[in-house]
């Protein structure tokens, strides 16, 4: 019976490396590429069975898979350590993939162009983030730059913070960006207030907020696009 859970005695064209090597990638399932991650099962488990049980646990959505941590990953029955840590850096790869790949992702011209440099870095998290972006006059990425992280409802903002990385960074423009991890994209009284504090106080220094994104998961919605920057 314990024989049987090992994945070297399926047939070749059954095991996920195997089959990778023989039809690609994209022809294996999401568990079947989990499992080569997890790399052994256990006595009990096939690599393949605790491959399911991650996505179990994520309710068999990757972008929630991508959302847990070490800690969460070991509560399953044969992912240790390691096996967690593995998950999880593969994860941290394909965001830091979103943030590079396509065509030159340093021009930020429009709003989509800053949800998709904001989106890898905020959309998985379950925990507020702020992040400025910094620009030059043509609109040309300088630098990125999270300034702070809050619990699940909120997050603090140093105006002062983002207008002395201006100056050190020679930027002209900057658009900031946070995600809601509730799901709404909606900008709340305090993301108004604070939205309009900053413009205010960087027009003083010939500073240009263009945008403020607010990150909703997949979603995202541009205060600048609503009128409200």
């Amino acid at each position: 019976m314990q024989e049987s859970k090992s994945i070297k005695n399926w047939t070749e064209d059954e095991r996920p490396r195997e089959k990778m090597l023989q039809k690609g990638a994209a022809a294996l399932t999401d568990a079947e590429l989990l499992a080569i991650l997890i790399s052994s099962g256990t006595r009990e488990r096939s690599a393949l069975d605790l491959a399911r049980d991650v996505l179990s646990l994520a309710h068999n959505n990757l972008r929630e898979a991508g959302r847990l941590s070490v800690a969460e990953l070991q509560k399953i029955k044969g992912i240790g350590e390691a096996r967690a840590i593995t998950i999880c850096a593969a994860m941290e790869l394909g965001r830091r993939r979103q943030m590079i790949d396509g065509p030159d992702r340093t021009a930020i011209n429009t709003s989509k162009d800053a949800a998709r440099y904001f989106m890898p870095l905020m959309q998985d998290l379950n925990h507020e983030v702020f992040c400025v972006l910094y620009m030059n006059q043509a609109g040309r990425l300088i630098k990125h730059e999270f300034l702070s992280s809050g619990g699940m409802t909120a997050t603090v903002v140093d105006i002062r913070m983002i207008l002395k990385s201006c100056l050190l960074n020679n930027a002209t423009h900057i658009i900031i960006g946070h995600n809601h991890p509730s799901g709404s994209k909606r900008p709340s009284d305090a993301d108004k207030s604070m939205t309009l504090k900053l413009r205010d106080a960087a027009e003083l220094m010939d500073i240009k907020l263009k945008d403020h994104i607010i990150i909703a998961g997949n979603d995202f919605l541009s205060m600048s696009d609503e009128g409200l920057v």
